[in-house]
């Protein structure tokens, strides 16, 4: 059997540890030449240390791959394009930038401060941003200099709290909400140039997530990021080529695509307030429920 990415080259942000850490061994795994971008510091974002970086760019060596360690801040806007610079100057290309750096910061709403929403919305939604608007201009020139589209690949990290809702994760679950948006959006706009956009809302055992709720044995077991890798390594191989704009739940013994967003059901336009209640009260009955954070219907 060949390698799925064999000779494709591939970003992986946040590849020190966790996810990003098994996305980056597998695509090696595949074929592909990894660029292995992490700052090192802790779940909250403080700190740096590039050693757990290292170390996965050494795993990779040993099993006869090639790969290169990066510690520039995907937050930043001159940091990403360095970032997607480095892949090109080592390796001669880019084919694919996966989006899995991120922070926690969680705290209720109206106990939130303003550093924990701006640290928060500025790692994982600028940090998706920045790297990737970067990699798309050069994925258009590249289209141009060949008069032909390219195989390019964006792969986002979004999650079951952006989509669905979890108490204490305000300013975690409206950037990967926003990152759903913008994986959607730039689908669309990145189509014409052979660039797919897709995302992964990860169900996973990391440090971000290990102390949230004590866990069984069998579900940390269905919770190792290994499960969640194939789907990001097949996204980032040539035979993804049709898929675009979705976004996949993955790991926890599951892999799902998520439906979105749907109109609902709908009334002709009332002028008078005082008339509304009525109406709205007949929408609530024939709506769906928000989903729960699994995505299932709330049954109250």
């Amino acid at each position: 059997m060949g390698r799925l990415c064999a000779g494709r080259v591939a970003i992986v942000t946040g590849g020190g540890r966790g996810l990003g850490r098994e996305y980056a061994l597998m695509l090696a795994e595949q074929g592909a030449k990894v660029v292995v971008n992490d700052l090192g510091s802790t779940a909250a974002g403080e700190g740096a240390d590039m050693s757990p970086a290292q170390e996965v760019v050494d795993e990779i060596r040993r099993a006869g791959g090639e790969a290169i360690v990066n510690g520039s801040d995907v937050s930043d806007w001159a940091g990403a394009k360095a970032l997607i610079d480095a892949a090109i100057d080592a390796f001669g290309r880019l084919d694919v930038l996966i989006n899995n750096a991120g922070i926690l910061r969680d705290r209720m709403m109206v106990n939130m401060t303003e550093a924990e929403w701006d640290a928060v919305i500025k790692v994982h939604l600028k940090g998706t941003f920045a790297p990737s608007h970067h990699a798309a201009q050069y994925w258009r020139q590249e289209t141009k200099m060949r008069g032909a589209p390219v195989s390019a690949r964006l792969i986002n990290t979004s999650s079951a709290s952006g989509l669905f809702g979890n108490v204490g994760q305000s300013n975690y679950g409206a950037a990967k909400a926003g990152i759903a948006a913008f994986t959607i959006i730039s689908a669309m706009e990145l189509r014409q140039y052979g660039i797919t956009v897709n995302a992964i809302a990860p169900r996973a055992q990391t440090r971000m997530t290990e102390g949230l709720r004590e866990r069984t044995e069998e579900e940390i077991k269905r919770r190792n990021p290994r499960w969640v890798a194939p789907i990001v390594v097949w996204l980032a191989s040539e035979e993804s080529r049709d898929v675009t704009g979705r976004v996949f739940e993955a790991g926890d013994g599951i892999l799902k695509v998520a439906e979105g967003w749907h109109a609902g059901p709908g009334i002709d336009p009332v002028e008078d307030p005082n008339e509304l209640g009525p109406q709205v009260a007949k929408l609530m009955q024939e709506a769906r429920p928000n989903a729960d954070i699994w995505g299932r219907d709330i049954v109250s």
